[in-house]
């Protein structure tokens, strides 16, 4: 009987062992599937993590710039409001008047300007403050000595209103208003030695004067006490 041929494996014996599975190709695991996913999921996490972290410091610098922002124009305006404002270089209608004495008398005076401007005084200052009728010249003209301004208004033709607006531009030191009889204009004010006639209570140069002349280096003493003297009749405040 012939012999059959070697059809592979050793001895004539064929091999039943399966072929081995290519490295890289085929399906991946469900094991495998689950770790893509959680890595997948890891990742859009920290991307999420970053970019909050990351808005939350835009938003504290943002916060701070603001912050240090508001605080120094709080700061800049703070100081800025306290330094005196600069009193205009001129004053259109300001009269001056020079060669006034200033003695301490105690007999009334009669003098060349109304209301006066300066001159020969009483030796205790009036009070700066808001009056509702008339005040002694001679205490007036000394607080002028002082460096207040005094301000006069008719008042047959400054009441009502019109006072209230007055009333509200005066300075609550090293200021006078009152009421004057026989003032030459509806509204007059007057420092030591320069004085300003006006028509009516909204004339802009009201507020020019008193910032120009109010605790000027013009009067013969400024700085001194405007309180401490005597109060005129009707003080309002």
């Amino acid at each position: 009987m012939a012999r059959s041929k070697n059809q592979g494996g050793v001895g004539g014996i064929r091999s039943t062992e399966p072929k081995s599975q290519p490295a890289g190709g085929g399906k991946p695991t469900l094991k495998q599937q689950r770790a893509e996913e959680i890595q997948r999921k890891l990742a859009g996490f920290k991307l999420q993590h970053s970019r909050a972290r990351r808005n939350r410091l835009l938003l504290i610098i943002t916060a701070w710039t603001v912050g240090i922002a508001v605080a120094a124009g709080l700061v800049i305006f703070a100081v800025t409001s306290t330094l005196p404002k600069s009193p205009p270089a001129a004053i259109d209608g300001v009269q001056s008047f020079s060669g006034l004495s200033s003695n301490h008398v105690t007999t009334p005076v009669k003098y060349a300007q109304t209301p006066p401007v300066g001159g020969n005084h009483s030796a205790v200052p009036l009070n700066c403050a808001v009056y509702s009728e008339p005040v002694p010249n001679e205490n007036a003209v000394h607080s002028l000595e002082h460096g207040a301004v005094w301000v006069t208004y008719d008042p047959t033709a400054v009441s009502g209103a019109q006072l209230d607006v007055l009333r509200k531009d005066i300075p609550s030191t090293y200021a006078i208003l009152s009421p004057y009889s026989g003032d030459p204009s509806p509204v007059v004010a007057s420092a030591w030695g320069v004085q300003l006639k006006a028509s009516g209570v909204n004339d802009p140069r009201i507020k020019d004067f008193i910032a120009k002349y109010r605790s000027a280096k013009s009067a013969p003493e400024p700085g001194a006490p405007c309180s401490g003297g005597v109060d005129g009749p009707g003080k309002v405040q």
